[in-house]
């Protein structure tokens, strides 16, 4: 096809136009991409919100159930004479029954005033001190079993966190050939007590 300088007038506004055309489908191509981009952006920081509010939930759900298990145990060492005050009267009241059952030939006992208790190791106890009130034990017994299942006895039927800290046993004496054998065959000294959880702060 040949153009003459007459067909040129003719064909401006056709030129004109198809230039227009590419310029705006251009810009409309560059205003696409740029609005993909922002919404890939903006998906991308919705995904983000998504996932830390989800972990937000499951951090809280963990929260609730882990507060649900402390209170529960935190009600278990409160209804077991553990945290609180000191429980003296209970304390003898029970060994007095355990006297009663004559699990040992006899006993005396002494229960010092409550102190501060350090544990080695070190225990870290939080908004809690921990506290002793020391007990000394006499026992006369048959043989070392007694011991045994005396302390098992207290253990048992008095509420509270006992621990022993030492036993020293020795023989209660030697008989002259002929001699009947005393009841008291072995005597045992022990040191221990209670140890109760108070919070900080509190008479």
């Amino acid at each position: 096809m040949i153009f003459s300088k007459s067909d040129f007038p003719l064909l401006k506004w056709s030129f004109l136009a198809c230039t227009l055309s590419l310029l705006l489908s251009g810009g409309a191509i560059w205003l696409s991409s740029d609005y993909v981009d922002q919404s890939l952006k903006a998906r991308q920081q919705a995904q983000l919100h998504l996932i830390d509010a989800r972990k937000q939930l499951n951090d809280a759900q963990s929260d609730f159930e882990n507060m649900s298990i402390y209170a529960r145990e935190y009600a278990s060492l409160v209804d077991y004479k553990i945290i609180g005050g000191e429980q003296r009267l209970d304390w003898m009241e029970g060994l007095a029954k355990l006297h009663q059952n004559q699990l040992l030939v006899d006993f005396k006992y002494t229960i010092a005033p409550q102190q501060n208790y350090s544990p080695s190791p070190t225990l870290d106890m939080g908004n809690f001190d921990l506290k002793l009130s020391g007990l000394s034990l006499q026992l006369d017994l048959v043989h070392e079993m007694q011991m045994i299942k005396f302390f098992d006895a207290l253990r048992s039927n008095i509420r509270g966190w006992f621990i022993i800290d030492h036993c020293t046993l020795e023989r209660a004496g030697t008989n002259s050939p002929g001699e009947v054998l005393p009841v008291t065959q072995l005597k045992a000294d022990c040191t221990g007590g209670w140890i109760t959880m108070k919070k900080k702060g509190t008479p």
